[in-house]
């Protein structure tokens, strides 16, 4: 008897799917970079646009947010249609060039032409348009280079990378645009003593990391192909293990079957439960700077006060990982996809909500970050099952099927943006009126007393609207996709 000596069998797999992970996970910390730092320097755009308080910015917030997701599904069908390569270069080449325009806000221009809080709310909404594209053609691209035994752990992973640049973010603005007084390690030391002098300030961070996502781009065009049978470097193994239960499916298309998307009750389940999640979470990356400053006295060069900024957000990267890894574990031992995808969606949103009550009685700033940063960790848990569930439903429609779910999301995140804000304007009027006092005069202590009210409200409508999300999950079925092909996958 002949030994079937194929390639297939003989070889090892190749590795190159992980070098498609590393540029989407480069891609991804580049996103929260860009997009997160707005939030860190804040205050700087609300002196230089002669504004009173972060909640005026409440506008530019929500453009961001609703430009980004009004333009997940268009330039998710993008790169369903035309790949997620061109597509990817052409919106990250986009947002670049408008996170670098907001360097420029509060200047006087050529011609006398001022940037001010307008113009700011036009740059927010282009550049959401821009970002819109990122992570529905990052799943586009690992579902056309990863198996399905391993998706979550891809999708956890990008997350993970731009929930740590996230994190991270305001501490690279503060060495950046603050420097690193040595009165930050050593308060005994001379007030003029600096670790680190300060580099940029911050038009100049805006324009630096406009030119980092150029830098991608170049990167991404020379080495990346948009399936593995276009790279020269994938061997036969690896075709193989990445072809494994997937049928022949078109590189791209352009018959999307709009009417089954639209009534799925699957794929509305999962909207609604993304909408949810960024509802609370945008916190994170909006008011927290803001709040912590004004209701616990963190300062802004604080290299502690920093660290608490960010910290939801890396945190929150841990579980990405930890959730990526445990949804895939769990497929693997028990062949249950549904529940594998489902449960730590229940379990995360559940938890999360818990979290955002125990912020109302944080008896310090350190508790509340405790509090604040496990809501966030256990949403995140959930991302990895979230995201492989748009690959799961979506097949080749995948990057359009991740477009919906983060066009909801983020219109989430956009009502967010708004309500927290009108909910603190409220809330602090009310205070006002109530102690006689001009609302045109007030001391720093007399607006944190005015908008304690509005936080406390806030966190208890996020964790109600996570119990929503909890409810949703349990609606959810991963082995149901949107559009069924004409012979069904093996069932996993």
């Amino acid at each position: 008897m002949k030994l079937d000596l194929s390639p297939p069998v003989l070889q090892r797999p190749t590795r190159v799917r992980f070098g498609v992970l590393g540029f989407a996970c480069a891609l991804s910390m580049v996103t929260y970079l860009d997009r997160v730092c707005v939030a860190s320097a804040a205050p700087h755009i609300v002196k230089a646009l002669g504004l009173n308080a972060v909640e005026d910015l409440s506008l530019a917030f929500t453009a961001f947010a609703f430009a980004y997701a009004t333009f997940e599904i268009p330039t998710g069908w993008l790169g369903d249609v035309f790949g997620p390569r061109t597509t990817l270069i052409r919106i990250v080449l986009w947002w670049s060039l408008f996170t670098a325009v907001t360097g420029f806000v509060g200047m006087t221009l050529p011609g006398g032409i001022v940037l001010g809080l307008t113009a700011l709310v036009v740059i927010r909404f282009l550049f959401g348009i821009g970002e819109a594209g990122a992570y529905p053609n990052i799943t586009r691209a690992l579902h056309n280079w990863f198996p399905f035994q391993e998706r979550g752990v891809a999708q956890g992973a990008v997350w993970f990378a731009g929930r740590l640049m996230g994190g991270l973010t305001p501490l690279v603005l503060l060495v950046l645009i603050e420097g690193l007084p040595r009165t930050m390690i050593d308060p005994g030391a001379a007030s003029a003593d600096f670790l680190v002098t300060p580099i940029l300030d911050w038009r100049q961070a805006f324009w630096a990391f406009g030119a980092i996502g150029t830098v991608w781009c170049l990167l991404f065009a020379l080495w990346f192909r948009n399936r593995p049978e276009e790279k020269a470097t994938v061997n036969a193994a690896e075709l193989a293990l990445i072809g494994e239960h997937k049928h022949a499916e078109a590189g791209a298309h352009g018959g999307v079957p709009w009417r089954k998307l639209i009534t799925s009750r699957n794929l509305w389940a999962l909207c609604l439960m993304y909408f949810c999640a960024s509802y609370g979470w945008y916190f994170n990356i909006t008011y927290l700077p803001s709040f912590l400053e004004e209701q616990y006295g963190v300062e802004k060069t604080s290299l502690v006060g920093a660290l608490y900024k960010g910290g939801p957000l890396w945190v929150g990267a841990m579980a990405c990982l930890t959730g990526g890894f445990l949804t895939d574990r769990f497929i693997r031992r028990t062949g249950n996809r549904k529940w594998g995808r489902r449960l730590f969606g229940l379990f995360g949103h559940g938890l999360c909500g818990l979290c955002y009550l125990a912020c109302l009685f944080a008896p310090s700033v350190f508790w509340f970050f405790a509090a604040i940063s496990m809501a966030a960790f256990f949403n995140d848990m959930t991302m990895g099952s979230a995201w492989a569930t748009c690959q799961d439903i979506g097949r080749r429609y995948a990057a359009i099927v991740a477009g919906c779910m983060n066009t909801v999301g983020n219109l989430g995140g956009a009502a967010a943006g708004s309500l927290t804000g009108l909910i603190l304007k409220m809330s602090l009027a009310s205070h006002v009126a109530a102690d006689g006092l001009n609302p045109e005069k007030l001391t720093g202590a007399e607006k944190a007393a005015g908008h304690v009210l509005g936080y406390q409200i806030n966190f208890v409508t996020f964790a109600a609207v996570y119990a929503v999300a909890v409810v949703l999950w349990l609606w959810i079925d991963p082995t149901r996709p949107v559009a069924p092909d004409s012979k069904p996958p093996p069932v996993a």
